[in-house]
């Protein structure tokens, strides 16, 4: 899936240091959940690593998140077309990815993202 560019309009990135802010946790603990796949961020624009906001809740990494990273990761996706697809209006969804998973739609979302392949 070729990415010409990450959504940004009306998207509220987070730094390593606001993921800490944001998540009452450590540096450190906060690049385990990178490295881990519950979250999943990019460098914009050459600058430091980002997340969208939109992928925590309630001051926690969004559950559903998790798997469907690894799905699109065992798709080859890279983390900057992962992003985008999660923050891109998807047709079979009527919504983007990300919204479809805050709304309890997991199985739905995982499910069109396997036919990505």
């Amino acid at each position: 899936m070729p990415v010409t560019s990450v959504p940004s309009a009306g998207v509220e990135w987070l730094t390593v240091p606001d993921l800490v802010d944001a998540l009452g946790v450590s540096q450190s603990k906060v690049r385990r959940l990178l490295e881990e796949r519950h979250l999943v961020g990019i460098r914009r624009d050459g600058g430091p690593l980002c997340v969208p906001a939109i992928f925590i809740r309630d001051g926690h990494p969004l559950t559903e998140l998790h798997g469907t990273v690894i799905v699109l990761s065992d798709l080859h996706f890279t983390d900057e077309e992962i992003v985008s697809w999660l923050l891109e209006n998807d047709d079979t969804l009527g919504v983007a990815p990300i919204e479809a998973l805050r709304a309890g739609r997991k199985a739905e979302v995982r499910r069109v993202a396997m036919t990505l392949a």
